[in-house]
């Protein structure tokens, strides 16, 4: 018997011990990294370059995996969120996945607060309110006053409906209390290409794909949607200078994990998340695209961010009486 209950107490203190040995070994295999958007946008390609950093820090590969699905991502959102909390799947989950669309669509299936465990923020995006050459608007002062003028709802272009941008616009229209017909476009891409042809005299689009544009004259920039002046156009100024106090509209990225991770993993993943964004010659190759790299950040800090920005789209969307069945 005193043998029996040596081995019983020995198998006790290897099971106990079995998990912090995993964790400790954290990582020993491929990590991947889901993305719920199509190969070829800025999103993709930074969310690749902060892999590459992580990887080679972790020692070992982190497969960036796209997984575009209906719903703005939230599809395969709650597939991450219903997915092993180990530490080995891991979500760039970003604005319309963490903030807006919970709120738009319904039975997503998911609670960000309850399902997600942060891990570190990546990047904010602002988005520019650009013209077409024959507007003779020298900022965006002047389209306020023009949409304030006017006895018709003012057209404006979005990507699409629900989308950052267009809840950007949504908000520009609500804080100028001006009325607004909404053209939407199925993507930048479409919406940057009516904007140059003058089909749409204005528009709301992100940086990266009007840069091109703007520097050919093809379109102007009115503003920034952002707080702060946007790293890629320091001399332009933003909505908030143009008479709407406290507009800021951007979207952002940041790494989630599901919830339950083992804390140590976390804590592992957030130290080289912080570590792949603060490289200087990182944040200068992105913001030079429109993308600025975000500043370290705790999770708790992570988590607040994602809550008032949800809180502040939710109540827009409520304000407008969006719903997308």
């Amino acid at each position: 018997m005193p043998r029996l209950a040596s081995i019983l107490a020995t198998l006790v203190l290897v099971a106990i011990a079995l998990p912090a040995q995993a964790q400790s070994d954290y990582p020993n295999r491929p990590i991947t990294l889901v993305i719920a958007l199509p190969t070829g946008g800025s999103n993709d390609i930074m969310a690749r370059a902060v892999a590459d950093k992580m990887s080679a820090a972790l020692g070992q590969p982190i497969i960036v995996e796209n997984r575009a699905s209906a719903g703005s991502g939230t599809v395969t959102t709650r597939a991450i969120a219903r997915g092993p909390a180990d530490g080995y799947t891991l979500l760039l989950g970003y604005t319309s996945t963490l903030a807006t669309g919970p709120h738009m669509f319904p039975n997503v299936g998911y609670d960000v607060r309850k399902d997600f465990a942060p891990i570190g923020l990546i990047a904010m995006a602002p988005a520019l309110i650009l013209a077409h050459p024959s507007v003779t608007y020298r900022n965006a002062a002047d389209l306020i006053a023009d949409m304030r003028a006017s006895k018709e709802p003012f057209q404006v272009g979005t990507p699409g409906v629900s989308t950052v941008n267009h809840l950007s616009a949504l908000l520009f229209a609500q804080q100028a209390g001006v009325k607004v017909q909404y053209i939407p476009y199925k993507g930048s891409g479409p919406l940057n290409t009516d904007l140059i042809g003058g089909f749409v005299k204005v528009g709301f689009n992100p940086i990266p794909v009007s840069r091109a544009a703007i520097e050919g004259k093809l379109i102007r920039a009115l503003a920034a949607t952002s707080l702060k002046r946007a790293a890629a156009y320091p001399d332009l100024p933003t909505v908030a200078e143009a008479g709407l106090p406290g507009y800021d509209a951007v979207l952002t990225y940041g790494i989630v994990a599901p919830a339950g991770t083992p804390r140590e993993v976390l804590e592992r993943l957030r130290v080289e998340v912080a570590k792949a964004v603060d490289r200087p010659e990182f944040r200068k190759r992105y913001e030079e695209r429109g993308i600025e790299m975000a500043a370290s950040a705790s999770p708790a800090e992570f988590t607040a961010y994602v809550r008032s920005e949800a809180d502040a789209f939710v109540k827009l969307v409520h304000d407008a009486g969006i719903k997308i069945e």
